[in-house]
């Protein structure tokens, strides 16, 4: 495993054991303090693996209500805007492997981007939500690619969502306009409604389905680099059947 696949591990485990403690804190059956080895056991019991996602778009596009519409399976039209950062996790299962979600909802202010520029470091993947609504959103979605650039990890997923779809009459970005965007940078893009419940579901299981497929890809790179033998200068590869040398 690679320096920065271990430090974002052990970046998880500690976010994993704050709301493990938050958690059994509020538990009236509380006994006895369990041990850091205990809690981390308990923790990785539940889960296979851990994504750090992260929403970020201009104000008003629905970021907040994807969130909660996902993580609780609900939506609430009064919610006000995020002040610095929200946090909500869910743990799903995809080809048999229990994963953890953690995400992170970034307000769209400026005046709040020092906070949220922040909570790029260690993203797995990361949501970029544009109002179908509204033209100026999507045409700052490019700022927020920027974004991504300068402050996330270079192989850190992408995926390009437009909220609000069940508003038909008020829609001023078309899908084409916005899909042939997201081709052009090479990314998944769908069109959702938080309120509907179109698409919610698809755009983070998406998500954390190509962030699972990359991880594992570098984790097999490693492993089969990991039976290479230097030996004098030269690479030499132990034989697929098992003996000593």
């Amino acid at each position: 495993m690679g320096l920065r696949q271990r430090l974002e591990r052990e970046v998880n485990k500690i976010e994993s054991y704050k709301e493990y403690l938050r958690n059994r804190s509020t538990n009236r059956h509380f006994t006895k303090p369990l041990s850091r080895k205990e809690v981390l056991q308990e923790i990785h019991a539940e889960y296979d693996y851990s994504f750090k996602l992260l929403l970020i778009g201009d104000s008003g596009v629905g970021k907040s209500c994807l969130m909660l519409r996902f993580a609780d399976g609900v939506y609430d039209k009064s919610i006000n805007y995020t002040i610095g950062l929200d946090f909500k996790s869910r743990t799903i299962v995809l080809d048999g492997k229990r994963i953890k979600l953690q995400i992170w909802d970034t307000a769209g202010v400026e005046r709040f981007h020092t906070i949220s520029s922040s909570c790029y470091r260690g993203a797995h993947g990361i949501i970029v939500v544009y109002d179908v609504t509204n033209l100026e959103s999507f045409k700052n979605v490019m700022k927020w690619l920027r974004e991504i650039d300068r402050y996330a990890c270079d192989d850190v997923n992408k995926i390009l969502v437009g909220n609000k779809c069940h508003l038909t009459t008020q829609k001023v970005v078309e899908y084409a306009t916005a899909n042939e965007l997201a081709e052009n940078l090479g990314i998944p893009f769908l069109e959702t409604s938080a309120k509907k419940a179109t698409n919610v579901e698809q755009a983070f299981f998406k998500l954390a389905a190509d962030i699972k497929a990359r991880m594992e890809a570098v984790s097999g790179v490693e492993a089969q680099s990991e039976q290479t033998i230097r030996l004098d200068w030269n690479e030499i590869s132990p034989p697929k059947s098992s003996g000593s040398f």
